[in-house]
């Protein structure tokens, strides 16, 4: 292994920097109002989310689920003519592709939703 000569600029202890250049030690730059009003707006999105109902269908609408924009499932519907005692299989297939299809659309909105706010703020992996 080899040694370290004490020279590397960004491992120095002290001083200015003491990181990257151009970066400062607390995080993103960000001020505490840009921040305080970003998780105002986040709280707002959520509240917003959980009051959005989406609904999934599969089966030309046989079967339809209603999820809140949190992705929690709210409601399923079956038409009667759907329900086969012989084919338990398909319903259940059914079930699971409108479930699939509300989760997509939920997450859809989500990340519209949650993408226009933390976006803006430089996090990675936010934006």
């Amino acid at each position: 292994m080899a040694k370290s000569s004490g020279n590397n600029r960004y491992l120095r202890r002290g001083g200015s920097g003491g990181g990257l250049p151009g970066r400062s030690s607390m995080g993103g730059g960000a001020s505490p109002n840009a921040l305080a009003q970003a998780q105002e707006m986040l709280a707002k999105a959520q509240a917003e989310l959980a009051a959005t109902n989406i609904e999934g269908s599969a089966g030309g609408g046989a079967v339809r689920v209603i999820m809140s924009g949190e992705q929690k499932i709210t409601g399923i519907t079956l038409s009667p003519d759907v329900v086969d005692p012989d084919d338990v299989e398909m319903l259940q297939d059914l079930i699971m592709a409108a479930i699939t299809d509300a989760s997509e659309k939920a997450s859809e909105m989500q990340s519209k939703s949650f993408g226009a706010i933390t976006g803006g703020l430089g996090i990675p992996g936010l934006g």
